[in-house]
């Protein structure tokens, strides 16, 4: 069923992108002709996105999954076809031939189409399973509050595709009770339920010092056709969710490590990269205006550089442009800026108090040193001070630090005189990372240029 589902699904993309090229066609030209280049470009990126959409998991199933996260994998993925095309066509020299405006409308147009089939496909399904319908019944092997938060989680989440409809609390313990669920607390009168209710899930909601309960239930069905996930409580002990990682060709639990897997890391970069390309084009009148303004209005280079440290603690030299006057400063002591401080040029109050300063870093994220979003890199003698003394500090360097960040639109930013304010500032870029995905990404980059631009923190 689920093959039969993917090929539809396949079927349905091809014909939205296919009708959303012709349609871009009639809005640019008037007419729905299209000359032969146009017309193998089309073939092209209809050929690319059957190969790329399935890398990016948009035929799996979606039970379970972030409708967020599948719309960010699906912009990312259309937007990757789109990229190729356009490196095909420069390599051909036959750019000429395609009009940007229609390639501008067609890729607008076919990704607005499988946003929404997605969302109604979507809908449809959440309307069913609230219903009743199109439920997978799941049952929960667990102890203590995590047994009891993975039950409520599926009790608040009908539209998952998942019902929780018995639990075997191996270690009860007076946490509250799950209401409307058949509650064991012997195995085999749980094994009797789920093969009477023909149950097809069962999730082990365990720590991972259950081994021998695991084992057992293993065991118990192992020669039948039902699902066992292991869920594992790890709070105690991992500083992300312990994601599953493949070494050596064994499976491996992250406690302390990259929150990110390696295929999100991948559609990270890749849309850094086209970002920060896209970026710098547009914005190159901007940054000879302000390079200009930078170098006529005080004595010095248009550039400061400073090391910072990057993704792994590996150091790297940032680019802003300079806003300060020239001053020396003792070895090893950074100082930070202060509001009214003299040091601020008043070209440079203006480029830091909107952010314009930030600019040449997108120099960086091109050069695959930072990122477009991320947590904000500090001076490296700032590192060595609060890593001592802010709890999870250095972790904010298991991924490349960014241009703007989580903590930046929700208020820490500008100068960090209380220690207070950097444990903010390290336990929003801890959330994010942990709450990692491309949507969150998309929601910081439209909340840095709707609200972020300008800041009272920011002199």
């Amino acid at each position: 069923m689920r093959g039969i589902s993917g090929i539809f699904s396949r079927i349905a993309d091809i014909i939205l992108i296919a009708g959303g090229a012709l349609l871009a066609s009639h809005v640019r030209f008037e007419s729905s002709a299209q000359n032969g280049l146009d017309a193998a470009f089309i073939t092209f990126s209809l050929a690319l996105t059957l190969a790329v959409f399935p890398a990016f998991d948009l035929y799996q199933s979606w039970r379970g999954r972030s409708i967020l996260l599948l719309v960010g994998q699906l912009s990312l993925a259309w937007l990757t076809v789109q990229i190729c095309g356009v490196v095909l066509m420069f390599s051909l020299h036959r750019t000429d031939l395609i009009s940007r405006l229609w390639f501008v409308y067609w890729t607008a147009m076919a990704a607005v189409a499988l946003i929404v089939s997605r969302l109604g496909a979507h809908a449809i399904l959440r309307s069913v399973r609230y219903a009743g319908f199109n439920l997978r019944n799941v049952a929960v092997v667990g102890s203590g509050t995590h047994c009891l938060h993975v039950v409520r989680k599926l009790q608040e989440s009908p539209s998952s595709g998942f019902k929780a409809s018995a639990v075997f609390e191996v270690n009860p313990l007076p946490v509250g009770k799950p209401e409307d669920i058949s509650a064991f607390g012997t195995l085999g009168e749980f094994s009797k339920y789920v093969r009477a209710h023909g149950v097809q899930e069962i999730w082990l909601a365990l720590p991972l010092s259950e081994e021998s309960t695991i084992l057992k239930v293993v065991k118990e069905f192992q020669d039948e056709l039902v699902n066992i996930r292991f869920i594992p409580d790890v709070k105690s002990v991992a500083l992300f969710d312990g994601g599953m990682t493949d070494l050596v060709g064994a499976p491996a639990i992250n406690l302390m490590a990259s929150p990110l897997p390696p295929r999100a890391l991948a559609q990270k970069e890749i849309f850094d990269r086209i970002f920060a390309a896209v970026a710098l084009l547009a914005l190159t009148p901007l940054l000879l205006v302000i390079a200009i303004a930078v170098k006529l209005t005080s004595r010095g280079p248009v550039f400061f550089t400073q090391h910072r440290k990057g993704a792994d603690g590996r150091v790297f030299k940032i680019y802003k442009f300079r806003s300060m006057r020239l001053h020396v400063e003792k070895a090893g002591v950074i100082t930070q800026a202060r509001k009214g401080d003299r040091r601020i040029t008043r070209v440079g109050s203006f480029l830091r108090r909107t952010s314009l300063d930030e600019l040449p870093q997108f120099l960086n994220v091109l050069r695959g040193e930072m990122s477009v979003v991320g947590p904000r890199p500090h001076a490296i003698e700032h590192d060595e001070v609060y890593q001592k003394i802010v709890n999870g500090y250095i972790h904010r360097y298991r991924i490349k630090p960014g241009i703007t960040g989580w903590a930046q639109i929700n208020g820490f930013r500008g100068e960090t005189d209380q220690i207070e304010k950097m444990q903010g500032r390290v336990e929003h870029d801890l959330y994010y990372l942990r709450n990692w995905s491309f949507g969150l990404d998309m929601r910081i980059v439209a909340a840095t240029i709707a609200k972020g631009l300008v800041h009272r923190n920011a002199y």
